[in-house]
């Protein structure tokens, strides 16, 4: 086996780490394998006898890609929100954390919102545990500015994903009602039990399979589900 072959297995044994790093970064399936992909062109090109620290590399490469790339979005589009990545091999610590309460949609949402730069920062150290000495070179910052990015970010994850103590009854009547309306096909009582400014967001599976990616306001949401959830069942998911 050669230097190119034994590097090519080496990658592949870091790929489910990597494509783990990535989501958390980009928040897109999609997005993730094409950064790792873009990550094994680089380490293709790069100089094997240079790299002492393999897994370091990879991860430092790949925050590198990820951080151009959210840099490089034209807008803060709106996208279907990719389902949680499946474990394919035995569990790691990355892929134990990926699969989490906190992987769910509403940190990805938060996370959506940082800079670039707070983003990368925050997944790196927070999440898969790299230096703040490791970081700094990746965002371009001094050690004491990445610590503030990273600090910055983690006050906007902490308050924007702590979620308001509801009470469960009144959450059940408000399903009822929303379910009762849809499927009794009156359009203006589906209207009236839904806000003015209510946002539909279906998953990268439905948007696939034809749903609309985002519904914005009462009247577009509520043709969308009129006469859509006879058989729909209520069930309680993660407490909500």
């Amino acid at each position: 086996m050669d230097d190119r072959e034994l590097l090519a297995r080496l990658f592949e044994a870091n790929r489910e780490r990597l494509q783990a790093v990535a989501y958390r970064m980009l928040g897109a399936l999609s997005e993730a394998d094409d950064a790792v992909q873009e990550t094994w062109l680089r380490l293709h090109r790069a100089d094997a006898g240079e790299i002492k620290n393999l897994r370091g590399w990879l991860t430092t490469a790949l925050a590198r890609v990820c951080l151009d790339r959210l840099r490089t979005r034209k807008s803060r589009r709106e996208e279907p929100l990719d389902e949680q990545p499946a474990v394919l091999g035995g569990s790691t610590p990355e892929q134990d954390m990926l699969l989490t309460e906190s992987v769910g949609l509403a940190m990805l949402v938060v996370l959506d919102r940082l800079a670039p730069a707070e983003r990368i920062a925050f997944v790196l150290h927070d999440i898969f545990d790299l230096s703040f000495d490791e970081i700094a070179p990746v965002v371009g910052r001094s050690l004491l500015a990445t610590r503030q990015l990273a600090s910055r970010a983690r006050r906007r994850v902490r308050g924007g994903t702590r979620a308001p103590v509801r009470d469960a009854s009144r959450q059940v009547e408000v399903v009822n009602a929303f379910l009762v309306a849809a499927r009794g096909g009156g359009l203006e009582a589906l209207v009236a039990v839904l806000d003015p400014d209510v946002l539909f967001r279906s998953d990268a599976t439905a948007a696939r399979l034809g749903a609309f990616g985002e519904l914005r306001g009462a009247a577009a949401v509520a043709n969308f589900f009129q006469g859509r959830v006879r058989g729909t069942r209520m069930a309680q998911i993660n407490g909500i």
